[in-house]
């Protein structure tokens, strides 16, 4: 096995995917960064949520947000549904694991907060749970997914942004998910500080 040729074609194999999701993403980007900066501008916060290295990406988001990300600017209101320990799993055992972050979002979600959802496949079982439960708060929804999308693709309604990475591989999309998140947070900054 040629380990040097496998490495070289799992680069390959991104940046090629990186530059068809462009064409086909950049503007949903841009109009997603733009709703979330009008839903910060109205008091709003944005929840995200995940499993896996899904739940990475949504925590990666809030802590951008939250902190910074490569301009110096005020805290922004965001949360990861993902990062609580104690009520994942006390939801998970008193009722079950599809319903970790529809409760939260019933909890905490208010109809100018917006929900990001982040599932490769578009078929994990507890975030179409928070997206049908921000729905039912009135929220908005941006949703990360591939492989077409899946259940998620299905249940988003008119006004929501479904970025659905072009591929089949997990580690690709996920790799897509990570610039996506990394192009909103550049957007929005731009947005809010005026950046040319």
């Amino acid at each position: 096995m040629d380990l040097i040729s496998r490495i070289g074609h799992h680069f390959t194999d991104s940046a090629h995917l990186k530059l068809q999701a462009m064409d086909l993403l950049a503007e949903p980007i841009a109009q997603a960064a733009d709703r979330i900066v009008q839903c910060l501008l109205a008091d709003g916060k944005v929840l995200s949520c995940g499993n896996g290295g899904s739940a990475g990406d949504a925590q990666h988001f809030a802590s951008e947000m939250l902190n910074r990300f490569e301009m110096e600017r005020p805290g922004l209101a965001a949360m990861a549904l993902t990062a609580d320990s104690a009520t994942l799993t006390s939801i998970a055992n008193d009722y079950e694991f599809e319903l970790i972050f529809s409760k939260q979002v019933r909890a905490l979600g208010q109809s100018q907060d917006l929900l990001l959802a982040i599932s490769t496949s578009g078929n994990s079982g507890n975030v179409i749970q928070a997206i049908l439960a921000a729905q039912e708060r009135d929220m908005n929804i941006i949703a990360l997914t591939g492989k077409g999308g899946g259940q998620i693709g299905e249940i988003m309604r008119p006004g929501d942004f479904h970025l659905c990475v072009p591929s089949e591989s997990t580690a690709r999309i996920q790799e897509v998910h990570l610039l996506i998140i990394h192009c909103l947070c550049d957007a929005i900054d731009c947005l809010l500080l005026g950046v040319e």
